[in-house]
């Protein structure tokens, strides 16, 4: 799995999540799961199911489309790598 990307989309993804309406708690719960998640699939430790990592991502990204495109941008790329590494 292409790590080194990925770590840097989270990154991205930390640095939106200051950008996100402090009102938007769903989008931030979200944002902060997916985070820990996909951190968790780098480091295979205590790795969550890859399906539901999956379908938490595209809930997030669903969450995110209209309002922050950056954002969408980063977890669809995201999205991408892990699926195209067979998760």
């Amino acid at each position: 799995m292409p790590n080194r990307k990925i770590m840097e989309l989270l990154e991205q993804l930390k640095g939106e999540l200051g950008q996100i309406d402090p009102k938007d708690v769903k989008g931030r719960e979200l944002l902060e799961d997916i985070t820990a998640d996909i951190s968790s699939l780098l480091k295979e430790s205590s790795t969550p199911a890859e399906d539901s990592v999956l379908q938490r991502l595209q809930d997030t990204i669903d969450h995110f489309n209209i309002e922050h495109p950056k954002l969408t941008m980063a977890l669809s790329e995201i999205m991408s790598i892990l699926s195209n590494a067979g998760i």
